[in-house]
């Protein structure tokens, strides 16, 4: 039994090695991509931020994007005061540009914890005389900061080719349109609304007056924070993430992680403690082994 001694040690030795890595070794968290912060809830690295937005984001070099069932939305600017992102479609229509349209979808969870905020405004074009929007579901047409949306089929080169004249008559007509909000577009796909193109417009209190080739193209999101603690984490230096098995949370320290803080005090169980009694237990084992067989 004792020449085989060299191999148990040299098992529970790489056990050891191995078992307090993984105790001890925190994932790295990147906390910016270009020039966009990357704050919990959001991670744009395995177990960073919080779970539920786990896949929304992908950083590529210098751009951030945020992904739904409907395609890629290039990330301009996150404000973890107001807990609001604006994204851009890079395919939808815009004042100056006219582009195929298609449906903006968010998954069910997506729905729940981040959807376009209430200043964001719906504007459909070219919709037909038979559009749900222009008969039974009228009334979810409004004004946006005192503006119609038939401005823009003046004021925008894109829109504005849908105009049309009838016989001799100079007088132009426009198709219908609607300034709406998600609900009405998350309920009712382009087909079922049967208009022919949308855009995006944030209502930022500063489109009063303004004409639609400078207002604000895009979407603002708004998101909720869970709150599981990230806080205490924060404050003791740490970074919040979560196991990538379980989901459940896990605060990312220097050179380890806890399931609540980075304090390094033994009393209450802190980063260091955990991954030394983790080893101490080990190395017991291991003594206790060895005098076992010898």
């Amino acid at each position: 039994m004792t020449s085989r001694l060299p191999f148990f040690i040299f098992v529970f030795l790489y056990t050891i090695t191995t078992l307090t890595s993984k105790a001890s070794g925190a994932t790295s968290c990147r906390t910016s991509c270009g020039s966009i912060q990357i704050n919990y809830p959001f991670g744009i690295d395995k177990g960073c931020g919080s779970p539920q937005f786990q896949g929304m984001l992908n950083c590529t070099s210098t751009d951030l994007d945020f992904f739904t069932p409907s395609g890629a939305y290039r990330v301009r600017s996150i404000d973890y005061d107001e807990n609001t992102m604006v994204v851009f479609d890079p395919f939808m229509s815009t004042c100056s540009i006219l582009q195929p349209h298609h449906d903006f979808k968010l998954s069910d969870i997506q729905n729940a914890i981040i959807r376009p905020s209430y200043d964001t405004v719906f504007a459909l074009f070219n919709c037909s005389s038979d559009s749900p929007v222009q008969n039974r579901y009228k009334s979810l047409c409004f004004e946006a900061a005192g503006h119609s949306c038939d401005e823009l089929y003046s004021a925008c080169t894109s829109f504005g080719i849908f105009n049309t004249t009838s016989g001799n008559s100079t007088v132009r007509a426009t198709p219908y349109c609607c300034f709406t909000s998600y609900d009405t577009v998350r309920v009712m796909s382009m087909s079922i609304l049967d208009c022919s193109h949308y855009t995006t417009v944030i209502d930022d209190g500063k489109m009063r007056g303004v004409a639609p080739v400078d207002w604000s193209y895009g979407i603002e999101l708004s998101y909720s924070v869970p709150e599981i603690g990230c806080d205490i984490c924060r404050k003791s230096g740490g970074t919040c993430g979560f196991d990538a098995e379980t989901e459940i949370f896990l605060c990312q320290c220097s050179n380890n992680t806890s399931p609540r803080d980075c304090g390094g005090v033994s009393d209450k169980g802190g980063c260091n403690s955990r991954s030394t009694n983790y080893a101490m237990l080990l190395l017991g084992m291991l003594v206790s082994f060895i005098c076992a067989i010898s």
